[in-house]
């Protein structure tokens, strides 16, 4: 890491952008799903904590659109392509959705980490933003860590090693 620089932290339902020398980091990735977009050549990136798959769920009068990968995800491109990313060269990478209760049931209701990754990789397809690697699924949450200089991605996960995509 580039001593100058911070780690700038993204809480649950939330999302921020940053340029190099910062790095952009967030935790608590259970089955909510990271996703960092980046344009790797102007070194910049973005990370949204998405909670949940669809603001349709959404019951409170004013919506968080950082909570819901249909709101989120489009409302982070533009923040990106306002600060001199190009549309052209966007990527993403993800981490999270992790199935983290055991179910008896087949209720697709409790399925919200894979619905999470679902609803993401949907949105990306019709963004037209390849997904160039991802971490998501298992039981396990994550920390994840993103560096715009080197568009590295750090995967932290409880009693594994730490390892980059």
């Amino acid at each position: 890491m580039n001593e100058t620089g911070l780690v700038v932290k993204v809480g649950i339902a939330d999302l921020k952008v940053v340029q190099v020398p910062d790095l952009i980091r967030t935790s608590g990735l259970g089955s909510c799903v990271g996703v960092i977009v980046y344009d790797s050549s102007k070194k910049i990136a973005g990370l949204s904590h998405i909670l949940l798959p669809d603001s349709a769920l959404a019951k409170q009068a004013k919506l968080n659109v950082y909570k819901y990968a249909d709101t989120a995800i489009p409302y982070l491109i533009n923040l990106l392509l306002e600060r001199g990313a190009r549309k052209y060269a966007l990527k993403a990478k993800l981490a999270g959705g992790a199935q983290m209760f055991q179910l008896s049931s087949g209720s697709d209701i409790m399925r919200i980490g894979p619905r999470n990754v679902e609803a993401v990789e949907k949105q990306l397809a019709e963004l037209k933003i390849p997904v160039v690697a991802s971490d998501v699924g298992g039981n396990a949450g994550r920390t994840i860590e993103f560096d715009p200089e080197t568009s590295q991605l750090k995967i932290r996960q409880v009693n594994k090693k730490e390892f980059y995509i």
